[in-house]
């Protein structure tokens, strides 16, 4: 039995020198061989027949190519023996290995695509790094779709890094074009793979939703990636709220919580940083939150109802409730309001009952009709001078 023989693992698979590299030169090594042999054969055919350059080209390209079409041969010995040298090793050996190597070059970068080692040339994309728990599929899928609906991502690229998928993406992420690469972020070579240094951004998901344990790995990798002044770049979801200041000494540009099922929120803090606090705070009570309240609306318009909660200090009015119960968002502020109900943003720890609201309303009402009545006094008399001067 030998000694210090270990079974390699995906991860040990990559050599020192890469094999597309090894290819890629001998190929190039094969390319140069095969273009000085067409130049010596067409320097010879040019100065022992009597053809021009341009016909001594074209009959050693005919030649190379096993084409033949006969318009021009070769009749002194010389041209013929290096015609035949060039068919055996030119066309023959040469390209046979050129071929050759080309398709296993092929084969070879479609094994690294797939295993998500493939070091893509990226510039200005999205780096994502870990793959979340449960339902990370699903969540990719729809952070993608929602990035690219917002103007100025429509196709942006994005790379996941992450040691999930060792046998390759699922079908549903490579459709929308989402690469990934085989790795960690706590690993500086894989950070330089997926050109973190390059991106628009870069999004550190929680390994574990569940685990307040997982921060630690989360802050590995931001204070990995803040010694690389990648920090304002950065979007980090931290699990426990008692370590968001330490992610903020690391000048991370937001923080988040895992939502697993709403990766919008994300997505808004990618894209417009700072609106995923109004966001978080809408999913809990500890200091606003969205409230309902039933009551008929049937003669302000959109801009009078939120100007009137704002102006008693009650709160932000961000829908209303139609005839049909449906939930009518951004209506136009100018149209007429019929409806049987409002949900307002309001202080979770004060929130006021029905009675304030309606209140508010209607003492909004008794001011527009004050000023809707000084305003036509106003008119009037104005009107009524015009006439007596």
């Amino acid at each position: 039995m030998l000694r210090n023989r270990f079974p390699l693992n995906a991860e040990h698979e990559k050599s020192h020198i890469p094999m597309g590299g090894l290819i890629r030169k001998r190929v190039k090594r094969l390319f140069m061989i095969l273009i000085a042999l067409l130049i010596a054969q067409i320097l010879i055919i040019w100065a022992v027949e009597d053809l021009t350059l341009f016909e001594s080209l074209w009959m050693t390209m005919t030649t190379i190519a096993t084409v033949g079409y006969g318009d021009y041969a070769p009749v002194t010995y010389i041209g013929r023996i290096s015609t035949i040298l060039l068919m055996f090793v030119g066309a023959i050996t040469l390209l046979t290995l050129i071929v050759s190597d080309f398709i296993e070059y092929r084969f070879y970068r479609r094994e690294r695509t797939i295993t998500g080692r493939w070091i893509y040339k990226m510039n200005d994309h999205i780096v994502i790094i870990n793959t979340p728990k449960n339902g990370g599929v699903t969540y990719f899928m729809r952070f993608a779709t929602q990035i690219r609906s917002v103007q100025g991502y429509e196709t942006i690229p994005i790379i996941l890094l992450t040691r999930e998928f060792p046998s390759g993406l699922p079908a549903e992420l490579s459709d929308l074009g989402i690469v990934h690469f085989h790795g960690s972020g706590f690993d500086p070579e894989a950070l330089k793979a997926a050109h973190a240094g390059s991106a628009r951004h870069i999004v550190v998901l929680a390994a574990d939703e569940s685990d307040p344990h997982s921060d630690s790995l989360t802050f590995d990798i931001s204070h990995r990636l803040s010694e690389l002044n990648l920090g304002q770049k950065t979007t980090v979801e931290c699990v426990t709220d008692a370590n968001r200041s330490r992610f903020k000494t690391l000048g991370v540009r937001a923080i988040i919580r895992p939502v697993r099922t709403y990766p919008e929120i994300m997505v808004r803090s990618v894209v417009a940083p700072g609106s995923e606090k109004v966001l978080e705070d809408m999913f809990n009570y500890e200091q606003d939150h969205p409230h309902r309240y039933d009551l008929k609306l049937d003669d302000l318009n959109w801009a009078d109802i939120v100007s009137a909660l704002i102006r008693h200090g009650i709160g932000t009015a961000l829908a209303y409730i139609d005839e049909n119960d449906e939930v009518i968002c951004h209506p136009p502020i100018t149209d007429e309001i019929e409806g049987k109900g409002l949900i307002v943003l309001v202080k979770s720890s004060a929130p006021p009952d029905l009675e304030v609201i309606k209140d508010a309303l209607e003492r909004y009402r008794t001011f527009l009709e004050k000023w809707r009545n000084l305003h036509e006094n106003a008119t009037t008399g104005d009107a009524s001078g015009t006439t007596a001067h």
